[in-house]
Formats: structure tokens, C-alpha cells, sequence
């Protein structure tokens, strides 16, 4: 299979003659006679395909000609163009039937699969092929077909029983690996499904048991293999996860064994979730009814029974991007709170180190101002401004005191010893230097010393 999808058949190949004479299992001898005595010779002139048919089509219209034909309808078909093409058929036999714009005709309505009708309608040849048909005028209804009975019988039978249910219907697994396909290892629908599965989902394991799907006793041979897969250790099989049983379109006769009252119970009794897909959109069957899901088409039910693998792929990576995009909302946020927190404590730091340089400088200029070095020079400072004032001070005390000095000299000179000297006085002190103005202040024997202009005398007092 394409994509890597690897069929399994789970079914035996049934042991089959290996060439024409194992048909037979004793010699065959032929007569002697002569059978083809009767055999015109090669100089009679031959028909053509065209010819013979011509001839059928005219011995037959004019020999059967119009009539009434009473039978079922089966394998109805509505053409665009507004012919109606279908089978008339009964127990034994069966005939094609062409109604030409039906719609126009008189009875078309009753015109149903599984319908018993009377048709008007005039036997032929279709040329073309070489096919015998009718063309059918009017159309009356003659009453429900014998296979429609059973149908709707068996329909209100199991209906009655509950396995219409929809309670009873499984889920299908969201995410199957392995599937069985209980259909024709031979007919299109199994190709049709591989395709779709392989083009969808090429991790699926398809596991087939290969069945008749028409016929009769192909109903046993259905019901049987959806039993066989519901017990894959027993026989061997891998273990499914879904189960499609089906087959391709075809008339109610053909698809009739999924019609039957022992495949409508296998199903039911399947633990396999199983999706019907038999036929096209418009047939139903009573595997239809049973079934956990109904399938227009086999195509449709490989459709149904997996994801497709390219819109997981999609959706894992919308997925991704909306998760990425949460992410890196998520991220954004406090990316953005963080640097807004950042630049915060940016500005919070810078006012901080300004505001603690401020106080450094303050500290700082507090410090150099309580250093002893700052105060010893604060100190000489003031001491050198009150030595400056001081003498200042001092200097302008000493100038008035030399000027007072002077002033006193001059007035010392003006009224003091010396003037009086010089005018002929004397002072007389006593031995410590006191000044005597009265005699009373000496005693006898006393030192005295006598100051003149020129000199000082030492005498002692009698």
C-alpha cells in the first residue's frame, strides 16, 4: 500500500483448483457423434453485430410488443436528465428498465426500491449494447415488495428489542491505530478506504478479514468475522480499536446479507465501536440501524473513523501559536511590570545615591568641620585674629599709654620732682622709698636718703 500503510489480512486463503481440469473429478470422454453436422458452410454470408441485433430488436418488438410487466423495483437510478433507469425483477429473473422523462409520467411516484409495481411498457433491444429492456410509459403501484417486507419486518423486530438505541451506541476512539475492515478483499470500496485512510491518517494499521458481501451465506461469513475480531487472542488478529464493515453500491439483492437478522446482531453484540458503510448515500440497511454510526459511503466512514492528519498538524500548530502567543503575553507582562519596577527602582536608586551624596557631603562637611585639624585651625584662625586684635588692641592701648606717658611725662616735668628741683627743692624718702612730708613720719637713727637735681644723700636722723 501507498504512504506506508501496511494491510494485514487477517483471512485464510481458501484452497481453490489450480487449473480448469481440477474442476472435475473423473475423466470426461466426449461422444463420437458428430455435433456440428448442422453448421452452414463458410460460403453462407454472415451477419453482422449490427445486423443481429437489429433482427433480436424487431423480432422481439414485434412479437412481445406492448404489455403490462409486474414485478420489483430494484437498483433505482434518477439521471439528471430526467430518465429513470432501474431493474423490474421477481424471484427468478430480472429485467433492465428505462422510463424516459419520468417525471412526466403517469405513476413515476411509486417508482421506490423494494416497491412492487405494474409497469406499461414495450419490450426491445437496447442497440448499443446488445441488452435486452423495456421502455416503460406508465408505472401503477401493485404493493411492497417480498425483500421490503422482511426489511420493514425485521426492522420493527430489532427496533422492539432496543438495538436501535441510541444508548447503546459506543463512542468512536478519537485516535484509532488499528482497524478492522470486514468487507471484499476484491471490491473498490476496500481501495477506496486504504486511500482515504493512507491520505489521512498513514499511522492507522488497517487489519482486513475478507468476506463475501453478496450472496447468499455471505451473511454468516460477515457476521462470523466481526465476531473473529472481537476476539483477537483467540484467533490470532491484532487487537482493533474501530471496526468498518461494509461494501460498494449496488442493488437491494446485492446488499441484501447486511440486511440480515445475524449480521444486525453481531453487530450489536461487537464491543468494538463499528461504523456501517454500505452502499451509497441513499441505501440504507438494517446494519445501518445497528451500527454505532451509519456511513453514507465506504469513503465516508474512512473519513469518519480517523482525523485528518494535515488538520491535526494545522491545529496542533494554531495550537502552538496561541500558545506562544499566551506565552509571551504571559512573559510580557511582568516584562513589562519588571522593567517598570526597574526603571522605578532605577530613579528610587539614583535618588537615593543623590540623596545619600547629599548627606555624605553634608556629613562629610560636618566632619572636616568638627575635625581637630579644622578646630586647631579654626582656633589658630581665632587666635590669630585675637592676636591681630590684640595687638591692635594692644597697640593702640600702648599709644595711649605712651601718649597718656607722655602727657604724664610732660606734665610730670611740668609739676613733678624735677621742676622742683630745678627751683632749688629736695624730696626725702624714707629707706623703702616712701616720701616723708612730715618730721613725725622719722625716728631717730632712721635712714633717709635726699634726692637733689643732681644726686641723692644718705643721712641718718639724731
Amino acid at each position: 500500500m501507498s504512504g506506508g500503510l501496511r494491510l494485514v489480512n487477517a483471512g485464510k486463503k481458501q484452497p481453490g483448483p489450480s487449473s480448469v481440469l481440477d474442476l472435475f473429478p473423473r475423466r470426461v470422454i466426449l461422444p463420437t457423434v458428430d455435433l456440428f453436422s448442422d453448421i452452414p458452410k463458410k460460403e453462407t454470408p454472415a451477419l453482422s453485430v449490427t445486423q443481429l441485433v437489429r433482427k433480436m430488436k424487431r423480432a422481439i418488438e414485434s412479437g412481445v410488443g406492448r404489455l403490462w410487466i409486474e414485478g420489483e423495483v430494484s437498483n433505482l437510478k434518477k439521471q439528471g436528465s430526467g430518465h429513470w433507469y432501474f431493474s423490474l425483477k421477481d424471484s427468478d429473473s430480472q429485467i433492465q428498465c428505462a422510463m424516459f422523462s419520468a417525471r412526466n409520467r403517469q405513476g413515476s411516484e411509486a417508482l421506490r426500491d423494494g416497491e412492487k409495481v405494474k409497469v406499461f411498457a414495450e419490450a426491445t433491444v437496447y442497440a448499443a449494447r446488445g441488452q435486452l429492456q423495456v421502455i416503460v410509459d406508465r408505472v401503477e403501484h401493485s404493493g411492497q415488495g417480498d425483500l421490503q417486507a422482511r426489511f420493514e419486518a425485521l426492522k420493527k423486530k430489532l427496533n422492539a428489542e432496543g438495538l436501535f438505541d441510541q444508548s447503546l451506541k459506543k463512542p468512536l476512539p478519537k485516535f484509532p491505530t488499528t482497524i478492522g475492515l470486514v468487507t471484499s478483499s476484491t471490491g473498490a470500496a476496500l481501495q477506496d478506504i486504504l486511500n482515504i485512510l493512507t491520505r489521512r491518517a498513514p499511522w492507522i494499521q488497517p487489519v482486513l478479514l475478507p468476506v463475501l458481501v453478496q450472496g447468499k451465506g455471505a451473511e454468516k461469513g460477515i457476521a462470523k468475522a466481526i465476531e473473529k475480531l472481537n476476539a483477537p487472542q483467540k484467533y490470532g488478529y491484532p487487537t482493533c480499536d474501530l471496526l468498518i464493515v461494509g461494501r460498494g453500491g449496488g442493488s437491494i439483492e446485492d446488499l441484501w446479507c447486511f440486511n440480515e437478522e445475524i449480521v444486525a446482531r453481531a453487530i450489536a453484540a461487537s464491543s468494538i465501536p463499528v461504523i456501517s458503510a454500505v452502499g451509497h448515500e441513499i441505501d440504507f440497511t438494517i446494519a445501518d440501524f445497528v451500527a454505532d454510526l451509519r456511513a453514507p459511503t465506504p469513503s465516508a466512514a474512512a473519513e469518519l473513523a480517523v482525523p485528518d492528519h494535515a488538520e491535526l498538524l494545522s491545529l496542533l500548530e494554531n495550537q502552538r501559536t496561541r500558545l506562544l502567543r499566551s506565552i509571551r503575553y504571559n512573559l510580557r507582562e511582568p516584562a513589562l511590570e519588571l522593567d517598570s519596577l526597574s526603571d522605578q527602582l532605577k530613579t528610587a536608586a539614583a535618588r537615593s545615591i543623590e540623596q545619600s551624596q547629599r548627606d555624605f557631603r553634608e556629613i562629610q562637611l560636618r566632619h572636616q568641620a568638627l575635625h581637630p585639624q579644622k578646630i586647631i585651625e579654626r582656633r589658630i584662625e581665632n587666635l590669630s585674629g585675637l592676636a591681630k586684635q590684640l595687638e591692635r588692641a594692644t597697640a593702640q592701648q600702648l599709644s595711649r599709654k605712651i601718649e597718656q606717658f607722655r602727657s604724664a611725662k610732660t606734665l610730670i616735668r611740668t609739676l613733678g620732682p624735677e621742676s622742683a628741683f630745678k627751683r632749688g627743692f629736695s624730696i626725702t624718702l624714707s629707706e623703702d622709698g616712701s616720701i616723708l612730708r612730715s618730721a613725725s613720719d622719722v625716728k631717730p637713727g632712721q635712714k633717709i636718703r635726699t634726692k637733689l637735681i643732681d644726686g641723692e644723700i644718705t643721712s641718718t636722723t639724731t
